[in-house]
């Protein structure tokens, strides 16, 4: 297997992701939409497109994963904001709380978009999910 190209596709807005066309990812392997306030309030329309073009991916964001996605756990994230919030309430000064990263991952299969791609999911990847959508 050769190395893999990357190729930045450009969407800054609801309409101009609506625009896209499956073809824009033409000789793409799989695709891995990055973290952005805009494709996640349209989900919805990312998954559709990448699955028009019937690739796989790994999404942002766990919430992907019921449009036919995968990504990290959002609610995890947001109770962890919650306590910096807390603490910068409390005279804690934000310049001097450590960066942290997401730490929970929710590893969800979608089957139902996995068959609808063609693609086989091994069992031993089966038994490793979080969560299986059949």
């Amino acid at each position: 297997m050769g190395l893999a190209s990357v190729r930045q596709v450009e969407a800054g807005s609801a309409a101009a992701l609506r625009e896209l066309r499956p073809a824009v990812f033409s000789g793409a392997d799989a695709v891995v939409p990055i973290p952005d306030g805009m494709f996640y309030a349209n989900r919805r329309d990312v998954v559709a497109l990448i699955n028009a073009a019937r690739l796989p991916a790994i999404y942002p964001e766990r919430e992907y994963a019921d449009e036919g996605g995968y990504g990290t756990n959002v609610p995890d994230n947001l109770r962890r904001a919650a306590d910096y919030v807390d603490r910068i309430l409390k005279g804690a000064k934000p310049g001097d709380l450590p960066i942290q990263e997401p730490v929970k991952f929710d590893f969800v299969v979608n089957l139902k978009t996995a068959n609808a791609l063609g693609l086989t999911i091994p069992p031993l990847i089966l038994g490793r999910a979080d969560e299986v959508i059949e």
